[in-house]
């Protein structure tokens, strides 16, 4: 078993704090150890900063992140060389009446460049063992998708 923690450390009180939903920033920052601190807050639709990372990004990066590490380690042991990588994921979020809501779906949209021809067919096919390994994917209750696509260098 692994635990993760961190701090995460509200900086949005502007003095009279949260007496009043306009009167408080939404700003944080997460500290984990020695790692460059992260600064968060909420989606700008919710009076957050556009400049920091949002709980809903941070959660399509975390799937897209893990998707890419679980990937390059199973093409290593297969033998499949990959010279780049990128990822365009999109998430879908559902927002109800009364205001809470719920992803509905997040894909994945990898662009994989390999070594040689003879790799392609091994390298497309690795994308769904990748997903099935993601611990952040199997940790949610919605549909992750990948769409990929591997050319030759």
């Amino acid at each position: 078993m692994h635990r993760y923690t961190l701090q995460l450390t509200w900086t949005g009180n502007r003095g009279p704090g949260t007496t009043g939903y306009r009167e408080y920033g939404r700003d944080a920052t997460a500290s984990a150890g020695a790692k460059p601190d992260l600064l968060v807050t909420a989606d700008p639709a919710y009076r957050g900063d556009a400049d920091r990372w949002n709980p809903e990004e941070l959660l399509v990066a975390a799937l897209a992140q893990c998707h890419l590490l679980w990937y390059l380690h199973l093409c290593s042991s297969a033998g499949v060389v990959v010279r780049q990588y990128t990822d365009s994921p999109v998430g879908e979020l559902v927002v109800h009446p009364d205001g809470g809501g719920e992803f509905s779906s997040v894909t994945l949209h990898p662009r994989v460049v390999v070594a040689e021809q003879g790799m392609r067919e091994r390298a497309l096919a690795l994308h769904a063992q990748a997903h099935q390994l993601c611990f952040i994917a199997r940790s949610v209750a919605f549909e992750v998708g990948c769409e990929p696509l591997v050319t030759v260098e």
